[in-house]
């Protein structure tokens, strides 16, 4: 039987953590050390889904941005879902997140999006209210995710498998 593909983007502004976020999902590994993503790193992992099938996740790392232009767009083309990443610490990276969705709706009018407000091992030091996170639930699944420890990354791309395929 041949396992569905999805092709899924990271978008998010510099330094949010979406390349830890992904080596969390892909590889279950966490590096302390910034390497900034040029361009766009694609990887790839099965997810089971709650109704008992698969689907191959095909993961687009794009560089960080808070706004996307023609590059970016051309690297969101086909893309079912987005997961928005948002630093927990910066309470700017979650306007630029929520800014990135607006943009992509022009070419992705479907996509399904998850928001992930990442560094949730440094949550005494969040700018972003709780209350703000409630909020945005009402319209957008949340999750508050750790690249170190792991917390919510698989919850958040399973999420996000679940709803597109």
């Amino acid at each position: 039987m041949n396992m569905p593909a999805r092709k899924i983007c990271l978008l998010g502004d510099f330094g949010v953590g979406k390349t830890s976020l992904v080596a969390r999902f892909v590889r279950n590994t966490f590096s302390e050390e910034y390497l900034t993503t040029v361009g766009a790193k694609v990887d790839s992992k099965e997810v089971a889904l709650p109704s008992g099938g698969a689907v191959k996740l095909v993961v687009w790392d794009i560089a960080g941005k808070s706004a996307l232009d023609a590059l970016n767009l051309t690297y969101l083309r086909g893309a079912s879902g987005l997961l928005l990443v948002a630093d927990g610490t910066r309470e700017a990276t979650l306007r630029a997140a929520l800014d990135l969705l607006m943009q992509s709706r022009s070419l992705l009018p479907e996509a399904e999006a998850v928001l992930l407000v990442n560094k949730l091992d440094l949550v005494e030091r969040w700018e972003v209210a709780p209350s703000t996170v409630a909020e945005l639930r009402r319209t957008l699944p949340v999750f508050e995710t750790s690249a170190r420890f792991g917390d919510g990354v698989e919850a958040a791309f399973a999420e996000l498998a679940g709803r597109i395929a």
